[in-house]
Parts: structure tokens; sequence; C-alpha cells
């Protein structure tokens, strides 16, 4: 840390997505940013940060003590490996976390011999109508929940030129929808609902200039008895201004009452038998992304590694995510329901 008791963090990406995080880190009191490295350097001068186009260098001579590893699936391995060799106390790392399971495995395990903390930027947990929810269902707002529902509709995957003035790389990928989407609420759902037991999917490709699939349900049965459905389509649209604020609409269907997370933001009770709504949380009006869940996610990380809070989404907490979307994959390619407590 620096000589004021700010954490020093440096990150490592700038690429489309980076802004938020950029703009999050330099919002923190209790935050020092010393660096910014990219591949492709003016990239990273574009910071306004001290900038690099070689991490190791980068990690050699500004020795944060927290890098932000905003990168693509394949390219946060190597990254994490410089990290631990350089003896960076913690990464946090961009989701989706490695390209697959045993990758994940091996940077954990690798980690965790070095005693580096890798911490992985899923946020949607974050957004501000997830935890409005979560404390809805724990109060017993809904009595006894039994299904859940989110219909995913960001509208922004038709056509031949989809994803190329955003995030280009979305057009190669072969797991596309799950892996790259859906992945957040595996881990959303397990929040609010406890880890599912088994899964099953129907998965499919709609825009044939894409290589993976974009749309398709999958549906979770939890531990609690809830079933949970995600039913994703990126071709299709839903009722919002900003159609990425929510990417879509969500049902928390309990004994006494049903949620309504609608594409504002807002959540909605009403009482089983009813017509009437109450407005648990208002309509969300941050225009950047996602209720600013990338700061709170970041929020809560520095409370964790100052004041020692509990961090809910470290490496080792987060690889049931990652069993789990394999255990989509595994379900849609057999077609049948995967038991995720034999797996």
């Amino acid at each position: 840390m620096t000589t004021t008791g700010k954490l020093r963090v440096a990150c490592v990406g700038a690429g489309y997505f980076s802004r938020f995080q950029y703009e999050s880190w330099a919002r923190m009191e209790r935050v020092a940013l010393v660096g910014a490295c990219n591949r492709t350097l003016s990239k990273a001068q574009a910071t306004g940060l001290p900038a690099y186009d070689d991490l190791p260098r980068m990690l050699q001579e500004v020795r944060p003590d927290v890098l932000d590893v905003i990168l693509p699936p394949e390219a946060q391995a190597a990254a994490i490996d410089a990290a631990i060799a350089a003896g960076v106390a913690t990464v946090i790392c961009q989701k989706p976390f490695g390209t697959d399971l045993e990758e994940a495995r091996r940077i954990t395990s690798d980690a965790a011999a070095a005693g580096t903390r890798i911490v992985i930027h899923e946020n949607f947990r974050f957004q501000p109508w997830y935890r409005a929810i979560k404390q809805a269902l724990d109060a017993g707002a809904v009595g006894m929940l039994q299904q859940a529902t989110f219909r995913f509709r960001p509208g922004d995957g038709w056509g031949p030129d989809a994803y190329l003035d955003r995030q280009p790389y979305f057009r190669t990928m072969e797991r596309f929808l799950v892996h790259e989407t859906a992945v957040h609420w595996i881990d959303t759902f397990r929040y609010l609902m406890g880890a599912p037991r088994s899964v099953y999917a129907d998965l499919r490709r709609v825009n044939p200039a894409i290589a993976g699939e974009d749309a398709g349900y999958v549906l979770f049965d939890h531990a609690t008895g809830v079933r949970a459905l995600f039913d994703g389509n990126r071709c299709l649209d839903h009722s919002a201004e900003n159609r990425r604020r929510t990417m879509g609409e969500g049902l928390f269907e309990g004994t006494e009452g049903t949620l309504v997370l609608s594409g504002d933001g807002s959540v909605r009770l009403r009482r089983f038998g009813t017509v009437e709504e109450t407005e648990i949380l208002p309509p969300d009006t941050w225009e950047g992304f996602g209720g600013d869940c990338v700061h709170a996610l970041q929020m809560h990380v520095v409370s964790g590694l100052l004041d020692g809070t509990i961090i809910e989404n470290t490496a080792e907490a987060y690889l049931p995510v990652i069993e789990i979307e394999e255990a989509v994959y595994r379900s849609a390619a057999e077609r049948r329901k995967i038991d995720l407590e034999t797996t």
C-alpha cells in the first residue's frame, strides 16, 4: 500500500468494458490507480494512467496490491500467472473465469499455493435489484418461493453485423450464450436460491452469422425445492428504454406473493390473490452499466481487503459456477437432465 494507506490498483486490459472498471476505481478514496497495461499501448495511454504494453514490466515497476484483469477468457491465465510470479497479493479476474473448468481449477490451485487471492469480477449479483430481491426473499415477502424465471432479451444479437460495434469477439465464441452471458444468472440464482442439484438445457443458434449458441432454456432444480428457468434469446428484446440495464425481466413466485423485476430496474411485490403492487425498489437512474454494479463489486472487494469483511466471490467459491456451466453444455449435448450432486 501507499504511505496514505490506499490500495495500489493496476489494470490489464483496456477494451470495451474496461471503461466501467477504470471509472469506478477512480471514484474510490481508498484506492490509488497506479498503472494500465494493454497490448495496444495507445489504449492504455488513453486511460491517463502510467501506460504499459508489457505486463511483467508494469507489475515490477508499479508494485500493485491488486491487479484487475479486464481481459477475455483466453488471455486471463497468462495475466494471472504473471501476477502470481510477481507476488501480487490480490487479483480480480473478469468473468468468464478462464477458458474451461480445467484451466480455472489450475489457476485457482496455483494462486492458492503462492498465497495470491483471486476474486472473480462477477457483478450481476451486486446489481441493486438482485440485492433488493435477496432481501425480500430472505424476509419471507413471497412466502415459500416455488419458481423463478428470468427472460433474457437484450435485443442486440440479430443481423450479419451483430456485436461488431461493441464486442466483436462474441461472434467467434463457440460457447456463447451460456459461457459469456447466462453464467451471470447461474451465479445470481445460486446467490438468491442456493446451489442447484440438477440442470436441464436446450440450446440453439438463431443468428447464423455467429459461431455459438445465442438462445435457449436452462432449467435448474434447487435443493430448496425451487425451480428456476433462464429463458434466453439475444435476438429478442424487452420493454425498456435501456435494454442493457437489466437485459430482461424476472419473476420470483411464492405461496404468498410474486416479485416482479422490470426492465427499468424496479422491483415490485404483488401479494397472492391481489392485483395491487407495492414498489420495493424504484426504477434505476444510473446511466452507466447495470445499476453501478461494477462499483458495488469493487467496493465490496476493497472492504474485504481493508476492513476484513467476507468477500463473496473468490475463485474457490466461483468454481461451482463453472462446474454448473459445464453441466449445462453437457445436458444440451446429451439432451437429458444432469444430476449435479453426482457429477
